[in-house]
This record gives structure tokens, sequence and C-alpha cells, in this order.
């Protein structure tokens, strides 16, 4: 059969995957995009770099495979073109962040004893046998990272920590169970 005619596996993934990355959240409907400066400036780089370095440069190799005759066990040609749809579904992805995006300096906060987008919070944990001071800062969904303490301004603990002041104690439902935390203090570095 021609293979015209057959919808290979390998691109059956391309209408399903959007270019987020693995285990990224989606916005809640009708939201904006909030970034702090520093996480729209990443976005920007990676959106330049794949535009104007590595997308012409695997451009180039492909084309080289596809004159080299045969693609159909060319590796070359086959793993580019895969990586191309890559490339391509990561910078839609990323015009529509970028397009869709409001940059919140946290510098410029004007409520500075009120935890809000952009903050850094530095709460205790209560109800431990060992109470231990811990730190998040609230950002956007694009430059989340739990590891650092970076947390998404609409995951359930921000969500938590949002509006409260220095000294007020948290409530937050966490998989662990119920959780109690003081907050300490509140900062707007940018």
């Amino acid at each position: 059969m021609n293979k015209a005619f057959v919808r290979e596996a390998e691109n059956e993934d391309d209408d399903n995957d959007t270019g987020a990355p693995v285990g990224a959240a989606s916005l809640p409907a009708g939201s904006k995009n909030y970034l702090t400066p520093a996480g729209h400036a990443a976005l920007r780089a990676e959106f330049e770099q794949l535009v104007r370095v590595e997308r012409p440069q695997l451009v180039q190799v492909v084309s080289w495979a596809a004159s080299n005759g045969d693609r159909s066990e060319n590796g070359d040609y086959i793993y580019g073109k895969k990586r191309l749809r890559e490339i391509d579904r990561r910078l839609r992805y990323l015009t529509k962040r970028l397009d869709n995006a409001e940059v919140v300096d946290p510098a410029h906060q004007a409520n500075l004893d009120q935890v809000f987008f952009g903050a850094t919070v530095t709460v205790m944990v209560l109800g431990s046998d060992a109470a231990c001071d811990v730190t998040y800062r609230i950002v956007g969904v694009d430059e989340a990272d739990p590891a650092t303490g970076a947390i998404s301004w609409i995951s359930p603990l921000a969500r938590a920590l949002l509006k409260a002041r220095e000294g007020d104690i948290v409530k937050f439902h966490s998989p662990a169970g119920a959780r109690e935390m003081e907050i300490i203090e509140i900062s707007y570095d940018s």
C-alpha cells in the first residue's frame, strides 16, 4: 500500500502534543499568563534561540540529508524532520504564551505587607515535631520550579498564601494532609 494513504504512528503524537513541557500546568480559562520580568526574558530567549539558531541549523541538515537520495532509511532526514516538528510545536506554544503574557514586576508592588504575585514568602511549617522555615517565590506558570521554591500562582499552596500578611497563620491542604504555616517574612525582590 502506498505510504500516502497510511497514517504513520509518529505523526499521531503531533495532533495531541501542545509543545508544553511535560507536567506543565495550563492556565485557568480566561486568565492572563502572568510572568516576572526574568520569566518573560527566559521565554523570549528560548524563542529566539529556537528561531535564530537551532531551527536554521536543523533545516540545513535536513536539506543536506534529503539531497542524499533515498529518504526512507536516511536517519539524518527522519530524525531531522521529527525534531523540526518538535521545534515548530514548541515555537507555536511559546508564541501563544508570549502573546498572552502580562509582565508583572515585583519591584513595583504597592502593598509590600501582603502576599501577591512575585512575592518571596518565608513560612514556618507548624504542627510538626521540628518546625522549619521554608521559602517560596510565587511566579508564573511557565517559570514554576518547585525544586527551587518557585511555585505557580495557580498552585493550591500559592492560592492559600495570596493576600496573607506577616504573622498570619495559613491553612493548606496538601497531599500529606492539612498543614498550617505561619508567614514569617514577605519580600518583593526582582
